[in-house]
This record gives structure tokens, C-alpha cells and sequence, in this order.
């Protein structure tokens, strides 16, 4: 915007500045024409008076001494001064008219002089085109410059008052960004011109107001889930009191099943309320880790844990990582027989870092296949969608695929913070 403006200041400078200046130099042009025939026709008058009053060698030193070059023709065809042909301009100034006449490289001035011995003298100035010119491109180099100079300071009060202008309207811009970025407590200082300064304002406003939504939400989420786990904790109890045993593991069995996906919708709703988060991967995943370690031991499962140096900072919130390192570990144990050995690497990753678990068992039945509800292995699939969702919600992926040793592999990209 800077650069238009300040191409749109000096093509008007410039167009202001031609229709001024050039009527300008053509007039300082005619004006020192003007003014070197002028002075031309004080000599030419000086001599005339001389004329005829002096005798020849007074009338040549005469023309000798004059700025420009002087000749004289007298009436009986005698030259004196500068040599110079008889034209016809200067017979028809012997007639007795004073003329000015173009001549090939200037222009002469014509005096005629009469009552002179014998007829009509003609006094001769030649004037060159460097005398007619004499100054003018001085002049004109000057106007030039006054041009350039008007031009340059037009174009820098341009990019002043530019900056001026487009310094608010990037900070509006970053605080936008920002604010889209998820950082809620972005806020712009108003400044510019006052319609720059309104935008600021409203902006302002608008992140006042989201704050506001966000805050209505959280409150909302925290409802939710009291109003559902209220029911939900009811049919529990109402399941244990059946008489049927088989029946009522059924029923309870629905009734975890309804708890966890309902468990997932708050914990999805509070993932939208809650600002962009941040947390060290390395140390999430290895406290998790080490609290998985003990029911490992109690179940003779080896694992092996890889930790790159950290810290490996991804945007994901510590609870939700853990969340999610817990969904991945809970599958292992819940999916895999007791004994059977699994892996926990994480390592840094252009952009982000990369979390993988392994384990020695059956694998998944369908590894392409990742929707809620659908795991390949009799599950509700509700800890691959939560890994999914955490990945995701950085703005990385996760992906399934085949241990080194047969079993399942699950490989969270998070994206770097």
C-alpha cells in the first residue's frame, strides 16, 4: 500500500508539475529572447548615434566595443564593424525601417539611420542563438531540480502519512491472526485515522465478546455434564438392582458404554472452550507412563519406553495428552493377553514430535479402518477416536499400522506449539 501510494503522489506531483513548469520554461525562454533583443537594439541605438557625427575610424572603434557583433552600412556602400552581407532585410531597412529579421544561426537587429550624408544608414546587431538562450538552460536545469525536489518530498509525506495509516492496519492484522490462533487475549491499541481507529475498536469488541461466548460455554459444558452423569449414575444403580444377573451385566455394560461416549462429548466440548494449550510431550508421556508401569509389572508385561531429549513442546494441553497417552496404553491392556510386552517411543519430528505405541499382540483385524465406534477388535473404538481427536486438534494426525514384532502400532504426529 506504501509503494501505490507513493506511485500515486508522484504521478500527481508530476502531472501538476508539467502543466506547471513547462508553460514556465517556454516563457522563461520568450522572456530571455525579449531581453537580448532588447539589449541588442541599446547598442544598435548607441551606434546610430554615432552615425554620422563621427568620423569612420571613431564609428569602427565605436563598433568594435559593442557586446555583440556590430555593423554598419552606410549609404555609399562602405562596411564598417563585423563583416556581414548586405540581406535584404538590411536594403529594406535602408528604406528607412528599423526591423528584427532571422538569419540563419540568430537573428539581426535592423536600426536605420537617417539623415545621414548621401541617403539612409542601417546599424547591424547580430544576435546568435546563444544569445537568444543566453541563461535558459540554467534556468531550466533549475526548474528541473525544483520539480525533483517537489516530487521527492511529495512522495515522502506520502509514505509518512502511509505508515501512518498502515502501521494500525497491520497491528489489526496480526491481532486477527492471533485471535484466530486461538490466543484470546490478543487485543490491538486504536490508532489512525478515525476510521482505523473504529476497526481497532470493534475488533476489540468482537474478542470481548468471544471471550464472553467461550466463557458462557465453559459454564455450559460444566452443566452438561451434571445433568447427564445424574441419569446415568440412576440406570446404574437401577442395573445393579435387577434380579438377573446376566441381564443386569448387560444393562451395565450399555450404561459404561453410554457413560464413555458421553464422557467423550464433554471432554470434546471443553477442548473447544478451553484457549490453545501447550505442554511438554516428554514429560507427560513419561509420568504416564510410569503410572501404566505399575499394573505392567502386576501383569508381567515388559515394555520399553524411548524418550528423546526434551523438552519436545506440542500444542495439546497436558491433560489432554495424558488423556490421550492413557487411551492408547488402557487399548494395550484391555486388547492384548496378560504377559505380552509393548513400546512407547517418542521423538522429535520436523514441525512437531512423534508419539508411537507398540505391542507384541494380536493386531488390529482392519488397521486402515479408524471410526468411532469401529476398532476391528470388538471395541466401541472410543480410545483410537480420543487419540485421533488430541492429534488433531494440534494440527497433526495419527496413524495405524504393524509392530515389528506383529501386533498393533498406533503413531500420534503433534504438532510443535
Amino acid at each position: 500500500m506504501r509503494r501505490w501510494l507513493a506511485l500515486l503522489v508522484a504521478a500527481t506531483t508530476s502531472l501538476v508539475l508539467i502543466a506547471l513548469l513547462v508553460p514556465l520554461a517556454l516563457l522563461v525562454r520568450t522572456v530571455a529572447e525579449s531581453g537580448a533583443v532588447s539589449r541588442a537594439g541599446s547598442e544598435a541605438d548607441s551606434v546610430a548615434m554615432a552615425v554620422g557625427s563621427v568620423d569612420a575610424d571613431t564609428l569602427r572603434l565605436t563598433t568594435e566595443r559593442a557586446a555583440h557583433p556590430v555593423t554598419v552600412f552606410l549609404p555609399d556602400r562602405q562596411v564598417i564593424g563585423a563583416p556581414a552581407p548586405r540581406s535584404a532585410a538590411v536594403e529594406l531597412s535602408s528604406r528607412g525601417r528599423s526591423i528584427t529579421a532571422a538569419v540563419p544561426g540568430g537573428r539581426e537587429i535592423l536600426v536605420a539611420v537617417q539623415g545621414v550624408l548621401g541617403g539612409t544608414a542601417v546599424v547591424r546587431v547580430y544576435l546568435s542563438d546563444a544569445d537568444l538562450s543566453e541563461g535558459v538552460a540554467q534556468v531550466w536545469a533549475g526548474l528541473a531540480a525544483l520539480g525533483l525536489t517537489l516530487i521527492g518530498v511529495g512522495i515522502l509525506v506520502a509514505d509518512r502519512l502511509a505508515r501512518a495509516v498502515i502501521r494500525p492496519i497491520s497491528s489489526l492484522a496480526g491481532v486477527s491472526h492471533r485471535l484466530a490462533g486461538g490466543d484470546l487475549s490478543a487485543r490491538t491499541v486504536p490508532g489512525g485515522p478515525p476510521e482505523v481507529h473504529a476497526v481497532g475498536l470493534a475488533l476489540n469488541h468482537l474478542a470481548e465478546r468471544i471471550t464472553g461466548l467461550l466463557s458462557e460455554e465453559r459454564e455450559n459444558v460444566a452443566d452438561l455434564s451434571h445433568r447427564l452423569r445424574t441419569p446415568l449414575t440412576g440406570l446404574r444403580l437401577e442395573a445393579e438392582s435387577l434380579g438377573d444377573p446376566g441381564e443386569a451385566a448387560r444393562i451395565e455394560a450399555r450404561v459404561d458404554a453410554l457413560e464413555r461416549a458421553v464422557t467423550s462429548v464433554i471432554v470434546e466440548a471443553r477442548r473447544r472452550a478451553q484457549d490453545q494449550a501447550r505442554c511438554d510431550a516428554a514429560t507427560v508421556t513419561e509420568a504416564r507412563v510410569a503410572f501404566w508401569s505399575v499394573l505392567a509389572e502386576d501383569q508381567s508385561r515388559h515394555f520399553t519406553l524411548h524418550l528423546a531429549p526434551g523438552p519436545l513442546h506440542v500444542a495439546v494441553a497436558a491433560d489432554d495428552l495424558a488423556a490421550c497417552v492413557d487411551a492408547l496404553l488402557g487399548n494395550v491392556f484391555a486388547h492384548t493377553p496378560e504377559g505380552v510386552s509393548f513400546a512407547v517411543r517418542l521423538e522429535p519430528a520436523p514441525g512437531g514430535a512423534l508419539l508411537s505405541v507398540a505391542d507384541a499382540g494380536p493386531g488390529f483385524a482392519t488397521p486402515a479402518l479408524l471410526a468411532r465406534g469401529e476398532s476391528g477388535a470388538g471395541s466401541t473404538g472410543l480410545g483410537l477416536d480420543i487419540a485421533r481427536r488430541t492429534a488433531e486438534s494440534s494440527g497433526g494426525s495419527l496413524s495405524l499400522g504393524t509392530s515389528g514384532t506383529g501386533g498393533a502400532s498406533v503413531t500420534l504426529f503433534l504438532a510443535e506449539a
